[in-house]
């Protein structure tokens, strides 16, 4: 079992296995050029197989894979069967813009893959293309159509930013409640990568919002994770992500791994530890030693504080760690 020196138990892995994106989202990287990425920076997918069973035999129970755009990644599905090999138990989770989602639901599926988190922070094709610089919404739909078909768990991602899509917010839940599938609103974090003209919405913004059509309360039993969890009176969960507040830190059981072998024991903060010549080496000993380290450095709560100024940010892409 991998513990902190605050007492949380680590159990959730996150792994970015490329920073490469065929969207350019104004709160991520929207002037990165499109050929920015070195390939050859990236870990091969077999030595992260080898990190992640070791992560397995120390406890890990939750896998979420994310990018950039994970699903760029050809080598992608097998890498996910040979996880699925490794462990029956192991909870395998996707996250995806879902612009290629409808070619790749089926074979991810039969992979092994058991839930997917999709991004999609409007319903109007002209908005997502301003949000993200692709013509990519009726691509988003279809791929959440096709996921639903194999019968993938789904969770939607909704940043929400103001003057943008923020008139949106009732829309986007009664789309979700109207297939089932949960969502969860996401205050915009501010970064060097992001665009200086967008404004995110605050949790208490979205409530309001949300209450002028749905009565709700907050769930009250603890939750291991960063979305604090509101329930409609027809029992519809909703839930938002507010990294504004560091109340989630107090349970946070994850560490995440970059697509160039760094791990970073927590998402905003500027610490971390150089996995990769353990990762090259595939040596459960030194592997396990890293991994170790990672979450002997989990500090007790994120660095963010929205004084700061610019230059004083985390400049930690969310697009190397996957968020």
């Amino acid at each position: 079992m991998l513990q902190d020196t605050f007492g949380r138990t680590i159990d959730y892995i996150r792994v970015s296995v490329t920073k490469q994106c065929n969207f350019r989202c104004q709160y991520c990287m929207p002037n990165t050029p499109f050929d920015a990425f070195d390939k050859d920076e990236y870990i091969p997918l077999d030595n992260v197989l080898e990190f992640l069973k070791v992560g397995i035999d120390q406890g890990i129970k939750k896998i979420r894979i994310t990018g950039g755009e994970p699903l760029l990644r050809k080598d992608l599905p097998e890498f996910i069967a040979k996880l699925r090999e490794y462990s029956k138990d192991v909870q395998l989770v996707l996250t995806t813009n879902g612009f290629l989602l409808q070619k790749s639901a089926e074979i991810l599926r039969k992979a092994g893959l058991d839930r997917i988190n999709i991004s999609l922070d409007s319903l109007k094709r002209e908005k997502i293309m301003q949000i993200s610089k692709k013509d990519g919404l009726n691509n988003v739909l279809l791929g959440i159509e096709e996921a639903l078909r194999h019968g993938f768990g789904i969770k939607i991602n909704s940043v929400i930013l103001k003057g943008v899509n923020d008139d949106e917010i009732l829309d986007l839940m009664e789309y979700a409640k109207n297939k089932n599938i949960s969502i969860r609103f996401i205050e915009y974090m501010e970064n060097i990568h992001a665009s200086d003209a967008i404004l995110g919405v605050r949790e208490k913004d979205i409530l309001e919002k949300i209450a002028t059509k749905f009565k709700f309360k907050i769930l009250d039993e603890q939750i291991i994770g960063p979305a604090k969890l509101y329930q409609c009176d027809d029992g519809y969960i909703f839930g938002i992500i507010a990294p504004h507040n560091d109340d989630f830190c107090q349970t946070c059981n994850r560490i995440r791994l970059t697509a160039e072998g760094v791990i970073c024991p927590c998402l905003y903060y500027q610490d971390s530890v150089d996995a990769k010549p353990a990762l090259m080496s595939k040596d459960p000993k030194e592997i396990k030693k890293v991994l170790e380290q990672a979450v002997f450095n989990k500090p007790e709560k994120n660095q963010w504080d929205e004084s700061m100024p610019k230059d004083k940010i985390s400049a930690r892409a969310f697009y190397h760690t996957g968020g």
